[in-house]
């Protein structure tokens, strides 16, 4: 079974993208604006008409079973609005996952995002968890770690400020995907350049702490490979060896694991060469940040599945568990 554990909705019906520009409008231009529910008219048929031509046709012609799907990342704008636009928005974007996965239960798996805001504490995020989990069955949730939008004004997701949500995750044994949104700084791209720092940063982060000692039951994925973590894994095991850290398969990578959104032969080479494959889950984040023809293969850069089975560094084994074994394991609450 092939299943992509990073999938996110970005052929939304327009109605909810148009829900989300008046509510960022409105708190631009009101200072006493409230921020409701969105009232969506927004049919089954309507859904269909954007996920059938697309997504789900890529996942038919690419040889994808079933994708973990969750909300637009860049979408998700932590750092926009207010703290309780934030609530509304992702109740609503978590709805409209839920939707998705009731029509295509064969296709789709729901992750949550969460009504993150700068300077808002994590734990005021565990009632939508909560919510997704316990009652519409989600089994992972997205986290952002710089809900500033490429300031980092909040803590390192190893203080304790994180704590709370980390204890409430391990509890409900769901993963986090440590995915940033959209920018707010003009120097950072979102998908080439905010989006590998934060990846970049975060694994730098967790080496610098020691969080699992305290929850060795939480598991984070890395997305876009990691960032530049593979290519840089010298410098890493370098790092933690200076600050006299364990070595990284026992300081982390238990619980740290890397998915396959990388766009090119030789960047899958270099990651299922340098990391275990036991710490990689297949994803192609599709249709999302790179969406072209690569010219030099002929094949979309997203396409990621051909690079799985073109690296010479697998063998069948663990190619099986690349393209599910390990996303089982990581997401035990993912039922087929």
């Amino acid at each position: 079974m092939i299943i992509d554990c990073h999938g996110h909705y970005t052929t939304e019906p327009d109605a909810l993208t148009d829900y989300r520009k008046a509510q960022l409008a409105g708190v631009d231009n009101d200072p006493d604006f409230v921020p409701s529910a969105a009232a969506l008219d927004i049919t089954d048929d309507q859904i269909r008409e954007k996920l059938e031509p697309n997504q789900i046709r890529l996942q038919k012609e690419r040889g994808t079973d079933l994708t973990i799907f969750s909300p637009r990342a860049v979408g998700m704008g932590h750092h926009l609005g207010t703290a309780e636009t934030s609530i509304y928005w992702a109740q609503i974007c978590n709805d409209m996952i839920r939707r998705v996965c009731d029509l295509y239960p064969d296709r789709f798996v729901p992750v949550c995002q969460l009504p993150q805001y700068p300077g808002v504490e994590p734990a005021k995020s565990i009632p939508e968890l909560e919510r997704c989990v316990n009652e519409m069955g989600f089994i992972g949730v997205n986290v952002n770690p710089d809900p500033s939008g490429a300031m980092w004004t909040d803590p390192p997701i190893t203080d304790r400020w994180w704590y709370p949500l980390w204890e409430k995750m391990e509890e409900l044994q769901v993963p986090g995907m440590l995915h940033v949104s959209g920018s707010c700084n003009p120097n950072f791209h979102h998908t080439g350049a905010h989006y590998i720092a934060g990846d970049t940063t975060v694994f730098m982060q967790l080496i610098l702490g020691d969080l699992f000692a305290d929850f060795p039951g939480l598991k984070f994925i890395i997305p876009h490979g990691g960032g530049a973590v593979p290519f840089h894994w010298g410098r890493y095991r370098g790092l933690a060896q200076d600050m006299g850290k364990p070595p990284l398969d026992e300081h982390l990578l238990s619980n740290v694991f890397f998915d396959t959104c990388v766009y090119h032969q030789a960047g899958i080479d270099c990651m299922t060469k340098v990391i275990p494959e036991k710490n990689i889950l297949f994803a192609s984040e599709m249709v999302g940040a790179v969406r072209g023809v690569d010219p030099t293969t002929g094949f979309n850069y997203d396409d990621t599945k051909r690079y799985i089975d073109s690296t010479p560094n697998l063998d069948d084994g663990q190619r099986k568990a690349v393209f599910e074994d390990n996303v089982r394991h990581v997401f035990p609450r993912l039922k087929i």
